[in-house]
């Protein structure tokens, strides 16, 4: 089994790039829900979390308002880093356990999309890191488009990530996103035929 650490700045093409791999027969493991189950009401990192950063980042009916906590943690360096030490080693404990799984199963190729592949330490459980790049103004187009987010918003959560240099630095492969979706798709698909080249 294969296992590819996709990675990326917010707005870097890591989604659109995911999905192209799991039309190619790849399994997909998305950091994002991981994130989402660890925090479900009532779990021990979702008392963490409220404990840290209280009860007004709770929804009425209990659930951790992810916008809120955004809000939050995306203006301070330093809930960032609180935040990212409760759910980080959890969420580890978990991917890992989903690996294993697919692994008993047979699995050949498995993504695991994550932002925080290398700041949270995760590339021991890859055999590859693939990073997604973009310009700064394809990725704040992107921000409005999907998210709606303003220019200041966007701009906080870049400026809150790993910047790219630093994940290049640390890439087997590098997708240059900034390209219409047939081209990306393309280099999609000749990355995974040299996977499979290499003998997955």
């Amino acid at each position: 089994m294969k296992v590819i650490g996709l990675t990326g700045g917010i707005g870097s093409g890591k989604s659109t790039v995911s999905g192209f791999l799991a039309e190619l027969g790849a399994v997909i493991i998305d950091a994002d829900k991981v994130g989402r189950e660890a925090l479900k009401p009532g779990t021990e990192v979702w008392r963490e979390v409220v404990a840290a950063f209280g009860r007004q980042i709770l929804t009425p009916g209990g659930n951790i308002n992810r916008k809120k906590l955004g809000e939050i943690v995306f203006r301070n360096s330093e809930s960032l880093s609180r935040l990212n030490q409760i759910m980080h080693p959890r969420m580890y404990d978990m991917v890992r356990a989903q690996l294993e799984g697919y692994r008993k199963q047979g699995a050949g190729v498995v993504v695991l999309e994550a932002p925080v592949l290398i700041e949270a330490n995760w590339t021991s459980l890859v055999d590859e890191v693939w990073v997604t790049v973009a310009t700064e103004s394809t990725v704040l187009r992107r921000l409005k488009e999907n998210f709606g987010l303003s220019e200041p918003e966007s701009l906080a959560r870049i400026h809150s990530q790993l910047p790219s240099e630093e994940r290049v630095k640390h890439a087997d492969v590098i997708i240059d996103t900034d390209c219409d979706l047939d081209e990306l798709k393309a280099k999609v698909k000749e990355l995974w035929q040299g996977l499979h080249a290499s003998g997955v």
